[in-house]
């Protein structure tokens, strides 16, 4: 049986990019409200979202952590291409933990089993500085069964009362569970159930 790292590694190995080269729209629609500094996008695959900060004024350092080699190649490439500055780091999210300091994390559809999700989550908010934020949207359970993206189980899917929970720490600036549509690429496409959310650490930035 193949390793989900594998499985993430023949995804991207297809030809083109699997969620296309343009970033999240809740990452976009948020994105004027982060802070400037070093920016962590966990689960990050081909670098669409990472590349976009990367161009962002006041972007510092900006981290694509994945578990796939192989998606992190073609965002070290996208960047490359767009002349942007692009760290990468292969990582299990189950012990990764971001740098210090941080000023943004991005978690985009960082789908994990609830055991590995919580301490990450708990890393996460330890991680970012005062003033930081969090960025993060995913399929909840209401997604189970539409065919237009996410794990094919609810269990790693997520909901607003666990994000709730799991981020003690910060502060909710958006927090809500809705049904839109989702078009990136061959895998995220149509009518979608999510949670969003962009939280910040409390402190002065």
């Amino acid at each position: 049986m193949s390793t989900p790292a594998e499985m993430w590694d023949r995804r991207y190995a297809e030809e083109g990019f699997a969620y296309g080269e343009e970033p999240n729209d809740f990452l976009r629609e948020v994105a004027p409200r982060l802070p400037a500094g070093d920016v962590v996008c966990l689960a990050e695959g081909e670098g669409r979202n990472a590349v976009f900060l990367a161009a962002r004024a006041g972007a510092g350092r900006v981290i694509a952590v994945d578990q796939s080699a192989v998606g992190l190649e073609k965002a070290a490439a996208l960047a490359r291409a767009r002349g942007l500055a692009l760290e990468t780091v292969v990582a299990d999210l189950a012990d990764y933990a971001p740098p210090a300091g941080a000023a943004v994390v991005v978690s985009i559809w960082a789908h994990v089993p609830p055991a590995i999700r919580a301490p990450l989550h708990a890393r996460v908010v330890e991680a970012l500085r005062p003033g930081g934020a969090l960025v993060l949207e995913a399929y909840t359970p209401a997604q189970v069964g539409r065919g237009t993206g996410g794990p094919p189980t609810a269990e790693s899917m997520m909901t607003l009362a666990a994000l709730r929970e799991e981020l003690r720490g910060l502060e909710l600036a958006v927090g809500r569970e809705l049904v839109r549509e989702v078009r990136e690429g061959r895998y995220h496409d149509g009518e979608s159930a999510v949670v969003q959310v962009l939280a910040f650490k409390p402190g002065p930035a």
